[in-house]
């Protein structure tokens, strides 16, 4: 049994400086990110250690200007790192992907020069992070129907509502928040601001408990009467829709890629295990049904890392955001089926969460 190429058919082929990239992290996954991976699980343990020193790597800039302290890395670089990362830690991996492609990277594309110098070079450092609030209790993340509101008062936004189930919440110093400026004008009424973790009338709720990613946080946000600068307005006023539909289409290749992670772990975990249980005097390996099954996860998973790249690669052009939905729908339901066939393979093994694919599934 063999894994798959590195440089999947039809996807672009990698420059040298992007497989150093691939080699290095990968180094550093092992060494630093994993061995730590399900301790942090079971306690809930955000990694904010290994997450600064992935800032002092330049990882969580890639999406920023290297003349505002970033990396200046394109799509196909960020779609490696994270895939590399969420083979290690998918919980590391999703709190790396959101400050980049939800926070920095629309606000290094629509911001003002000068709210691109306030915000971004702290986040590009690493020196803290980014999140996105856009989720609604009520309309779950259907910008459209938002009811957090901003109005206008002298020289500041005055923000009034409640986001849900916001990435890095509690953790960010940043928060790229979408408001309603206008209530009479639909997707016309709607604007986004950079709002940083101190501002008056920001608070953060409890945790949620969720069912995987224990590692990341995800929270409630709140605001209260919290006022901002005017100057924070992100783009123009009432341009905020066209900004979240940009940002999540960017957004997409990241959740895609976590799931070429994820699913490139489960088939290493797959053939591992097949190779060193013995049932009926052999390996497992060795039964037809089994290297049916891994030779269907190693397809599929051919197809997602391909599709994934390509969308990658297709940064700017017409076609990128279907690439990127595609890529994001293909990539996340084959790793749900790679994590299932993985945890079958494991029998009853499977069940347990002394076995990485237990917490892998989850």
């Amino acid at each position: 049994m063999t894994l798959p190429t590195e440089r999947p058919l039809g996807s672009p082929e990698l420059t040298e400086g992007q497989r150093l990239l691939r080699d290095e992290l990968r180094r550093f996954c092992s060494e630093r990110i994993r061995p730590g991976a399900a301790q942090r699980d079971r306690d809930h343990e955000f990694p904010a250690e290994i997450l600064g020193e992935l800032g002092e790597m330049g990882l969580l800039g890639m999406t920023v200007a290297e003349s505002l302290g970033g990396s200046g890395l394109n799509s196909l670089d960020l779609v490696i790192v994270v895939e590399e990362i969420a083979r290690a830690c998918p919980s590391v991996a999703v709190s790396l992907s959101v400050s980049n492609s939800v926070c920095c990277w629309p606000i290094n594309r629509f911001a003002s020069d000068d709210l691109k110098r306030k915000v971004l070079p702290t986040l590009a450092a690493g020196e803290t992070l980014g999140a996105f609030a856009l989720t609604e209790p009520e309309s779950v993340s259907d910008a459209v129907v938002a009811r957090t509101s901003a109005v206008r008062d002298g020289g500041e936004w005055v923000l009034n509502g409640e986001k849900a189930w916001i990435t890095n919440a509690g953790v960010a110093g940043w928060y790229l928040a979408i408001a309603r400026t206008d209530k009479d004008q639909g997707h016309r009424g709607l604007s986004a601001f950079a709002v940083p973790a101190g501002a008056p009338g920001l608070s953060i709720g409890q945790p949620e408990e969720k069912l995987g990613l224990r590692a990341s946080r995800t929270a409630p946000v709140m605001f209260d009467d919290c006022r901002i600068p005017v100057g924070n307005l992100v783009g123009e006023e009432g341009r905020g829709f066209g900004i979240v539909l940009a940002t999540l289409d960017h957004s997409r290749l990241g959740i895609a890629a976590q799931a070429v992670g994820i699913h490139q772990r489960a088939l290493d975990l797959a053939i591992d295990y097949a190779k060193q249980r013995v049932q009926f005097g052999r390996p497992i390996a060795e039964f037809q049904a089994i290297r049916f099954t891994i030779a269907e996860m190693a397809t599929r998973l051919e197809a997602a890392r391909s599709l994934t790249r390509a969308a990658a690669a297709a940064e700017g052009k017409p076609n990128a955001g279907r690439l990127s939905s595609q890529a994001k729908l293909f990539a996340s339901e084959a790793a749900n089926k790679a994590c299932w066939d993985c945890l079958q393979i494991h029998g009853g093994n499977g069940f347990s969460e002394e076995y990485e694919i237990a917490r892998l599934y989850r």
